[in-house]
């Protein structure tokens, strides 16, 4: 698939892909309409029926192994963004207990390192672009100043600590959604997904061949089951680019609501 097809709005995605689905289909009934003459739509009509529920079981099983990697990486994408947005908003909230330079040095490291993400990370990854090997840099010098602080409490102890390791694993879950990002769907499952639904519809045309209006509304309601299934592993095919691709911001903000809504509600003084 072409880079510019998940680029658009999925509105637009959709018109496309049943445009071309139901292209595909009209070509094929013309195809056979052609051939369909004389001996060869007697042949055509004696093909048993019954090759049917078979081609759609196959062309099911085929849909089925494409969209399992399609939801997998989804739910490895998921869980590496909520993993990092939640292991950097501990961070912010144990800095706290280093108020000052400290503090404020942290939180704008982390703040940077967001924004580089948004900003070039998530393009690169959308167009598997981005190198594995390189290190988000404010968050190693977040993690550098981290383990140079000077703790005077056992509280401050604690708190460094898990600032350490909630910047571990901040950069660890980077990390995972970079490899989630390097994953794609193979042509080799895209072309054998097409070949079937052809090869269905095209014996829905030839048994089919000398009945126009049984032939045009079976391969009509295939063609959109075809269209829906691809319209599906398209629109989620790339977790980090595309109409619904994952967004750190927003689990960032999903994540500061859940945490606000928690808090516990002030009481009023008792008489």
């Amino acid at each position: 698939m072409d880079e510019w097809l998940y680029s658009l709005p999925i509105g637009w995605m959709s018109v496309l892909v049943f445009s071309l689905t139901f292209f595909l289909t009209w070509i094929t009934y013309a195809i056979v309409k052609i051939y369909a003459v004389g001996e060869r739509a007697k042949a055509f009509s004696s093909i048993s029926g019954g090759m049917l529920p078979p081609l759609g079981v196959v062309y099911g099983l085929f849909v089925t192994i494409v969209a399992s990697q399609v939801w997998a990486d989804i739910e490895k994408a998921n869980t590496a963004v909520y993993r990092e947005a939640s292991a950097l908003s501990t961070a912010m909230f144990m800095a706290s207990s280093f108020p000052g330079e400290p503090e404020t040095r942290i939180r704008e490291l982390i703040h940077r390192h967001i924004q580089e993400a948004v900003t070039h990370e998530w393009p690169q990854m959308a167009h598997h672009a981005v190198n594995l090997k390189i290190t988000s840099q404010p968050l190693a010098e977040a993690l550098q100043l981290a383990l140079k602080l000077s703790p005077r409490s056992e509280g401050q102890t604690t708190a460094q600590n898990a600032i350490v390791s909630a910047l571990q694993n901040a950069l660890d879950a980077r990390r995972q959604r970079i490899v989630v990002s390097l994953s794609e769907v193979h042509w080799v499952k895209w072309v054998c997904l097409i070949l079937q639904a052809i090869c269905t519809l095209l014996a829905i045309a030839m048994i089919h061949c000398n009945n126009r209006v049984a032939s045009l509304s079976a391969m009509g309601i295939f063609a959109t089951g075809v269209a829906v299934s691809v319209l599906i592993i398209v629109s989620h095919n790339k977790p980090f680019g595309g109409p619904l691709a994952v967004s750190i911001l927003t689990c960032w903000r999903k994540l500061s609501r859940r945490k606000c809504s928690a808090r516990p509600k002030p009481t009023a003084p008792s008489p």
